[in-house]
């Protein structure tokens, strides 16, 4: 969705606001797309506060489904959308850039209203995700989730260069 902006931009102290439904059915992050499971609608307010700046605040929640870091199990991960950004119209996108404001949501006089969110979303992705916190991974030999049980594969393989190692702890192990 894009909102014309030229119309706020020229008026000081107006202000617009409007809700609005994501369209997304996917979220795409670089070479994966993850699924979206639940959204709310977007309550965004534009103010214009004077001198051709702009004010932008955006509130919703979006919840995607995010495997989990250890055993690749999805999670549902809800997403906050707490958006300000405050954009100066008066700058030119070279001069946005050099001011480290690198506003890919505005083209001209509009508003890129996924472009905006969907900026949100990443900075707000999260680093780790996890099933739980007591979450035992897979098996690095089968592949099998250890949450739903054991493999039976052998859990004592060290590598073959600490051989000197363990027998050095062998040597002097209590009886």
């Amino acid at each position: 969705m894009h909102i014309h902006l030229a119309d706020i931009m020229n008026r000081e102290g107006e202000t617009l606001q409007l809700q609005t439904e994501l369209e997304w059915k996917s979220f795409p992050v670089q070479s994966d797309s993850f699924s979206i499971l639940a959204k709310t609608p977007l309550v965004l307010s534009v103010v214009n506060t004077g001198d051709k700046v702009l004010e932008l605040k955006g509130a919703g929640r979006v919840t995607v489904a995010i495997p989990c870091d250890r055993c690749l199990e999805e999670v549902a991960v809800e997403i906050p959308l707490d958006i300000f950004r405050r954009v100066d119209m008066k700058l030119s996108k070279e001069e946005r850039i050099r001011n480290l404001d690198e506003s890919s949501y505005i083209t001209g006089t509009d508003l890129d209203v996924d472009q905006f969110v969907y900026d949100e979303v990443l900075m707000q992705w999260p680093v780790k995700v996890l099933c739980s916190k007591t979450c035992k991974g897979i098996c690095s030999r089968c592949g099998q989730n250890l949450n739903h049980g054991d493999c039976g594969c052998e859990k004592e393989s060290l590598d073959p260069r600490m051989a000197a190692v363990r027998d050095i702890f062998s040597k002097f192990k209590e009886v």
